[in-house]
């Protein structure tokens, strides 16, 4: 049989569950969907314009496997202009297909078989099943009862001699919380304490709302430990062009570029060529939709809390995380009922840990008008479902 031939891990392994949730919904007339981590945003004109330039003007070609020298330069300034961070674009930075392949890199770089990766969660649905891909154990820490915190004490109870680092993402998906300096610098030391590497995701750092977002590398000690991963997708609306970075130890930079070769080879020039655009001309457009998602934010929490759905008030990027236990339903017969009477689309928080089967995800990253109507459905089947 062909399915023989498939690698037993990858038979093991469930599908994405916000993939596979978003299945039913394709073909569905009149659906409101809160669902997908996109921005509604297009991509700012004078991005758009680049790209189209760039290709008019004949650049067409692969570029060094390490991406654009003029993007890494423009990355490496940007950085350095705005937080402080001094990273090589010679040897510091790769450019890579979003942040998902830039996740993908960093784990196979990093893990030898039975390498264990600590995750907190609830987590992006990938960060578990690529560490185990890369032949690791992803260690999940449960961070329900602090408010989606990751503690310092939280940290030090799941660390033994297998642990190999830290994947952190804030501002987080799927819950908006973020840290403020002084809670990474005491999970800094933790890691410091026991020598630990950390991953950190943070391709929603310029959508953090209540306060500076704080860059991990730029703790002390820190830099030398953390490879740090960004993109361009969800601040500039620019998912589809697929382009992230990392920057790190220049030896961590040369092994991910090593696998990043022989299986990408280079992101497309022209989505390099237009994020030198983004970074040169696209911080107005970002700061106009940081305002946007910060409106939103603000109807759709209030809106949930309204509706008895207690819901912790994101920090950052453009989801909202609400508890439906006192609905009696649980994560998946929410939303399914949800989409099937209502016509609006949300993510089961199982897609996010199993333990999670009391919240539902929810996405702002749509118009205004459109939360508005989905908060009006919402409430009526909560109405008839109560």
């Amino acid at each position: 049989m062909i399915k023989n031939l498939i690698s037993n891990k990858v038979q093991q392994m469930q599908p994405s569950g916000i993939r596979a949730f978003f299945d039913l919904v394709l073909g569905m007339k009149d659906v409101i969907s809160l669902g997908v981590g996109e921005p509604d945003f297009v991509t700012p004109w004078q991005i758009r314009e680049e790209g189209i330039y760039s290709l008019e003007e004949g650049f067409t070609s692969y570029t060094s496997n390490k991406g654009l020298y003029k993007l890494r330069l423009s990355i490496s300034h940007y950085l350095k202009n705005k937080y402080g961070l001094d990273y090589s674009p010679d040897d510091e930075i790769l450019i890579t297909v979003g942040v998902s392949e830039g996740v993908d890199l960093a784990l196979r770089s990093l893990i030898n078989p039975g390498d264990k990766i600590l995750i907190p969660v609830p987590s992006y649905v990938s960060y578990g099943p690529v560490a185990e891909l890369a032949g690791g154990t992803p260690v999940y820490i449960d961070t329900k009862d602090n408010n989606f915190r990751l503690t310092p004490e939280l940290l030090e109870k799941h660390i033994d001699k297998k642990v190999k680092a830290l994947l952190l993402n804030y501002p987080a998906n799927p819950t908006g919380v973020s840290y403020a300096q002084k809670e990474l610098s005491e999970i800094n030391r933790v890691l410091l304490k026991h020598s630990l590497f950390c991953i950190t995701d943070e391709v929603y750092a310029d959508l953090t709302y209540d306060f500076e977002h704080t860059h991990f590398a730029v703790l002390p000690g820190a830099k030398k430990n953390t490879l740090y991963l960004d993109g361009f997708s969800k601040s500039y609306a620019m998912t589809g062009w697929r382009v992230g970075f990392a920057c790190g130890p220049k030896e961590i930079i040369a092994a991910m570029t090593k696998i990043h070769q022989y299986t990408i080879m280079c992101v497309s020039i022209t989505s390099q060529m237009a994020a030198c655009e983004a970074l040169h001309s696209g911080r107005k457009s970002v700061e106009e939709m940081k305002r946007e998602y910060h409106r939103r934010r603000e109807l759709v929490v209030g809106g949930l809390c309204k509706l008895g759905l207690g819901c912790h008030m994101p920090e950052g990027a453009f989801y909202a995380f609400p508890n439906i236990k006192t609905t009696g339903m649980k994560a998946m017969e929410f939303a399914q009922g949800l989409l099937k009477k209502e016509k609006v689309a949300v993510v089961p928080g199982t897609a996010f840990g199993k333990e999670y089967d009391d919240y539902i995800r929810i996405s702002y990253a749509s118009s205004f008008d459109n939360l508005k109507e989905a908060l009006k459905r919402m409430e009526r089947f909560l109405e008839k479902n109560g």
